[in-house]
């Protein structure tokens, strides 16, 4: 699930690096919405592949985490990306069985 983190309201748009990084089998995706939005997380292999549909949906302004579990899928890397309608960013994964 994705769980808001208080209730300040951040100045911009951010996606930031998973943590732990590389991560086996979960990891925790971090994100900032300075205003209302809809907002898409998804995860792509190193092929483009979608593997995983995190998020797609409408969020208030806040900080967000949602957290991700590879363990059906291959070691490897793999690529979160966030996009909004004013915003978009990718993060590298790395996922180590």
């Amino acid at each position: 699930g994705i769980q808001k983190i208080g209730e300040l309201v951040p100045v911009k748009y951010q996606l930031y690096q998973n943590y732990p990084n590389p991560f086996n089998p979960s990891t925790v995706i971090k994100f900032d919405i300075p205003k209302s939005d809809f907002v898409t997380i998804d995860i792509y292999d190193i092929t483009g592949k979608l593997v995983s549909s995190l998020l797609n949906e409408y969020k208030t302004s806040g900080t967000y985490e949602i957290k991700f579990d590879a363990s059906g899928l291959a070691s490897g890397v793999y690529f979160c990306r966030m996009t909004s309608n004013a915003f978009t960013d990718i993060r590298r994964m790395v996922f180590l069985k």
